[in-house]
């Protein structure tokens, strides 16, 4: 199999977390389809990433499906819990963390724009769903040990790509400060390799 993304997405690095996690052997082509995204076209039509290419030559998009493909593809350290209540939980957290990851490209791509071409209200409206985002965060996780049971999940690596991703492309947000259960939760995912071995560069 591989992989093909970049090293700043945090789709991508979700993606490689689980890789890590389930031990799963993948080779990692550093590929974002070029400036435009059209060079992924023939391994996925929405020419973004991260893709999966399996080795009979289907491809698989959108970070959801490939943790869920690859959660499966192995028994070992079940990230994702059988269909029922428990795993309607663990995507819900998924859910959450996609959403203000999307926010937070959007705010991105917005403030990349020519001065005069940008949008105040675009680019405040998606930092309100970031910190509306973290809250809800806050106040799920509580003191738990985990986001969710009594091991890491899905919804644990979820919610450290974003905290990875708001650290790495927001430095003036000070989350740390107002969610101090978030910011030992994350200090305690950075000790795993998974985490560290894929904090985002460039």
């Amino acid at each position: 199999m591989k992989l093909l993304g970049s090293l700043t997405s945090p789709y991508v690095r979700k993606t490689r977390i689980v890789l890590a996690e389930k031990k799963i052997d993948c080779e990692f082509v550093v590929d974002n389809g070029g400036q435009d995204g059209l060079g992924l076209a023939d391994h996925n039509p929405l020419c973004r990433i991260p893709v999966l290419l399996l080795d009979d030559g289907t491809s698989l998009f959108d970070s959801r499906v490939i943790v869920e493909y690859l959660d499966n593809l192995a028994p070992n350290n079940r990230l994702i819990p059988p269909p029922g209540r428990e795993r309607i939980q663990i995507k819900r957290w998924e859910a959450l963390a996609d959403g203000i990851l999307d926010a937070a490209v959007a705010a991105i791509m917005e403030s990349r724009r020519p001065a005069k071409q940008q949008s105040k209200d675009v680019i405040e409206r998606n930092h309100k769903v970031i910190d509306f985002g973290l809250a809800a965060f806050a106040n799920e996780l509580g003191q738990q040990t985990w986001c969710h049971g009594t091991a890491i999940t899905l919804a644990d690596i979820a919610l450290g790509s974003v905290l990875g991703y708001l650290d790495f492309r927001f430095p003036e947000l000070d989350w740390r400060t107002s969610h101090a259960n978030l910011a030992l939760h994350f200090d305690k995912l950075m000790q795993r390799p998974s985490f560290s071995d894929t904090t985002p560069q460039g």
